[in-house]
């Protein structure tokens, strides 16, 4: 339920390689693919559909001129952001309908997953 809220012309890997990209980068492709756990190749497609859209963008990598580093362009962090408020106006209707235990209940669990996400970065 809380995927479909977020829904857009975006395939769920279109919209998590749009994420990733938001949320780390400038990256390289390979760099995308990686964090993905994509092969290159399915990495650099699922990125030129995303710069087809207008979402993302290329610019040259200023690591390495020979290359290019994917950012996510003003109208792929709008969609990003439309997305998120209307998964958090979701989230916040179905919690307010909790026992306040349950919603404590939830707060630790989520603290927990955020310390486990860290571990692993």
């Amino acid at each position: 339920m809380l995927r479909r809220q977020g829904d857009s012309e975006l395939t769920p890997s279109m919209g998590a390689v749009l994420a990733t990209i938001a949320r780390h980068g400038p990256l390289t492709p390979a760099e995308v693919a990686e964090r993905e756990g994509f092969r290159r190749p399915t990495a650099s497609r699922v990125v030129a559909k995303l710069q087809e859209l207008g979402l993302v963008t290329r610019v040259p990598n200023p690591r390495d001129g020979r290359s290019s580093v994917i950012e996510v362009s003003p109208a792929g962090a709008a969609l990003l952001t439309a997305a998120r408020a209307r998964k958090t106006a979701y989230l916040e209707a179905r919690l307010a309908d909790l026992p306040a235990e349950d919603v404590a209940a939830l707060d630790r669990a989520a603290a927990i997953l955020e310390r486990l996400l860290e571990e692993e970065r």
